[in-house]
């Protein structure tokens, strides 16, 4: 098995020091001053003897108070997800217009692709064209014609007899057409990649900048990018759809720690840099810049994958080989595309591993609400009369868009105070989004009045299954519940 990566073995020491543990000061002095940096007045991130670390509430909080809006630390959009919605490739805000969202989702509609047969599975395949959307006031759509034979996904929407013609969908696309009371659902402009790719689109100036100084320079594939290969980088994010798109937040933590490493060092050797090589070389600095990271819960994605229902305990084995095996192909693909030498244990498919692994224990849906459902909901609240006025305009998009018409965003992301919140079958908060939520950070609410000194929890499933069904969900985070209720409904059925 050693072979399958040889860095694994070059680098064995330094990789330990990775993946090891923080020491618990460092723990400590992190989600101080990150939990200082929230909207989160009142939590505190504490050891917990049975699970490693937990947040404790600081003060009281009554039911449906906000407890916590956190920021992730690395995200990404599901690929065949940015066919429906155009958001900001940093904050996953919304972006362009209300006629530009209906106009990207007739558009694509009408080429007979659309996520609404293409939920993601474990091996998604979604061809390139139907995940590589380019909408901006300059793009040209008049090659339409000549893409209507695009493979992947039909939508059931497709099926209906309701069609818009071309050149009002165009109208909506290119801000022709503006829509009644359209101005009362504001979205912010778009801002296109300051690499010059057309994947990536922004809500401001700020989040480009953010985004490009954080992740997505190594990981553009536009004419500036900084990657090493953009052809590789290509076929990297072509496998990621082709199988599974958790490998694309994987790369962004790739690329988040090398940006890092080469800030800290830049700032170092001009004497500005904070940080203490201890004569340690470089590898001080990559460790700082993994910090963030380090703080994680993780497994290697092989050993922690939760055995699908259609593979037999006898077929584990050969089971978790393959996913290793895809797991290497797509680390090969990776460092083709942005392999640095001096933060090559990063490119060990040990840490890869982990970080996967990270993502598969660790991740909270990333879910943001479309525009488009208080739109049409304004629209049908509105007086008898100007109703009937705006749906004869609004009426045919709606019936032509079908029952999808309001597809949030959803992705895959990290969010690091959000993720050191235990499970509970009686949880005491719950992620839940607020009209006045419009990105995608984590929010954390109150279901119950929450004491001072009580720790907060959350249910990573549906808490409504039985204690069974429960239990069989949880082994997939690697334990077994002990909360009373388990404990309870356990002791009944003995």
């Amino acid at each position: 098995m050693e072979t399958f990566c040889p860095i694994s073995d070059q680098f064995s020491d330094q990789i330990a020091s990775l993946l090891n543990p923080p020491p618990p000061l460092q723990v400590q002095v992190y989600f101080d001053e990150l939990t200082a940096t929230r909207q989160c007045d009142g939590l505190k991130v504490k050891p917990n003897g049975e699970y490693g670390k937990g947040v404790y509430a600081e003060k009281n909080f009554k039911e449906g108070d906000l407890i916590l809006k956190d920021k992730m630390l690395v995200g990404a959009q599901h690929s065949s997800n940015k066919i429906d919605c155009l958001v900001c490739s940093y904050c996953f805000r919304f972006i362009g217009s209300i006629e530009l969202q209906i106009g990207r989702k007739l558009y694509w509609r009408d080429l007979g692709v659309s996520t609404d047969e293409c939920e993601r599975k474990e091996f998604l395949h979604i061809e390139r064209d139907c995940y590589n959307s380019d909408p901006s006031d300059e793009e040209d759509y008049s090659d339409a014609e000549d893409r209507k034979d695009i493979g992947g996904c039909s939508s059931s929407s497709s099926k209906s007899k309701i069609s818009i013609p071309k050149d009002v969908i165009e109208s909506l696309m290119n801000g022709d057409l503006r829509l009644p009371y359209s101005e009362e659902f504001p979205l912010p402009s778009t801002v296109s990649c300051p690499g010059g790719c057309k994947e990536a689109y922004y809500c401001s100036p700020s989040c480009a900048h953010a985004d490009w100084e954080e992740f997505h320079s190594l990981l553009c594939t536009g004419k500036g990018s900084k990657a090493l290969s953009t052809e590789a980088l290509l076929k990297f994010i072509q496998h990621a759809n082709e199988t599974n798109d958790i490998f694309l937040p994987a790369a962004k933590v790739i690329s988040f720690t090398i940006l890092r490493y080469r800030k800290f060092k830049e700032d170092w050797l001009s004497g500005k840099g904070k940080y203490d090589t201890s004569g340690k070389c470089d590898f001080s600095f990559l460790l700082e810049a993994w910090k963030p990271v380090s703080m994680g819960y993780k497994k290697r994605w092989w050993d922690c994958i939760a055995l699908p229902d259609d593979v037999h305990h006898s077929d584990e084995a050969a089971f978790r080989l393959q996913i290793k095996e895809l797991a290497n192909k797509s680390l090969q693909l990776l460092k083709a595309a942005i392999f640095d030498q001096e933060c090559k244990p990063l490119f060990s498919l040990e840490i890869y591993g982990h970080i996967i692994g990270m993502f598969e224990l660790n991740n909270l849906d990333l879910v943001v609400e479309s525009p488009l459902e208080n739109y049409f909901l304004h629209i049908d609240d509105l007086p008898s009369s100007e109703k009937r006025e705006a749906e004869q305009i609004t009426r045919p998009l709606l019936d032509a868009l079908g029952d999808d018409y309001s597809i949030c965003c959803q992705g895959t992301a990290f969010f690091p105070l959000q993720s050191c919140m235990n499970h509970s079958c009686e949880p005491n908060a719950k992620a839940f989004k607020r009209e006045e939520d419009l990105d995608g950070q984590a929010t954390i609410i109150a279901l119950q009045p929450i004491q001072k000194g009580e720790e907060i929890t959350i249910s990573y499933i549906d808490e409504d299954l039985p204690v069974e069904e429960r239990q069989a969900s949880l082994a997939d985070y690697g334990f077994r519940c002990r909360c009373r209720r388990c404990l309870e409904e356990e002791q009944s059925k003995a």
